[in-house]
């Protein structure tokens, strides 16, 4: 099944490049492959940050029950088998 891409132009500094093009020649890839997958890793990077954040959020807004307070403490204590 084809994939379908949209080109798109991107501009990039003579060092970046370089630092490309060596990086594309051990790893034995094109520039946009390469190019395609950083893109892919920082955006799914970004993403996971932004679940992190709304997690955060979410249990700012409303704390979860005192899940290890004190009386859970008793309880796993009581259970421990000394």
């Amino acid at each position: 099944m084809a994939v379908g891409r949209t080109q798109t132009l991107v501009q990039f500094s003579d060092e970046l490049i370089e630092r490309l093009d060596r990086y594309r020649a051990r790893a034995g890839r094109s520039r946009s492959e390469v190019i395609r997958a950083a893109v892919e890793r920082y955006l799914d990077a970004d993403r996971e940050s932004e679940i992190d954040r709304e997690l955060v959020e979410a249990y700012t807004r409303q704390p979860p029950a005192d899940v290890w307070g004190e009386e859970a403490a008793k309880r796993l204590i009581a259970e421990e088998p000394w």
